[in-house]
């Protein structure tokens, strides 16, 4: 499967699939990489070392301070695969990129064709944008 690679890299983990859209400011613990709206049935998992894949995001322009949060302490997902790209979400694997911390894959796969992944399902993605079941 391909995805649009917009920040390319390679990345391998468990999905982590929702199906509505993620608020990082609010929505995502920056000092644990815990999912925190309680509305989810994914309330309390981290994302840490995950391929999360996200519908759409919402929300504030802060999302790019909690991505470089999460990429300056280490908990920062494996890569991020979303239905509609958001560019202040990338800005924090930008800046981090900048900075010289570690960063990761940020994709664009639409979330119909995302459906089509499972909860814990490993997935690598090469460089290009494929996105492999292993």
């Amino acid at each position: 499967m391909k995805a649009e690679s917009i920040l390319p890299g390679q990345a391998e983990g468990a999905v982590i699939r929702l199906d509505g859209p993620l608020s990082f400011w609010g929505g995502v613990d920056p000092f644990t990489g815990a999912l925190t709206d309680p509305r989810s049935p994914h309330h309390g998992v981290k994302i840490g070392g995950a391929v999360l894949m996200v519908p759409e995001t919402r929300g504030s322009s802060s999302s790019s301070a909690v991505m470089l949060e999460l990429l300056s302490a280490g908990l920062a997902p494996a890569a991020i695969v979303m239905g509609r790209l958001d560019a202040i979400l990338g800005l924090g694997i930008l800046v981090a990129r900048e900075m010289g911390w570690p960063t990761i894959p940020l994709l664009v796969l639409p979330a119909a064709v995302q459906a089509g992944f499972s909860d814990g399902e490993r997935v690598a993605i090469a460089a290009d944008g494929t996105i492999e079941r292993i």
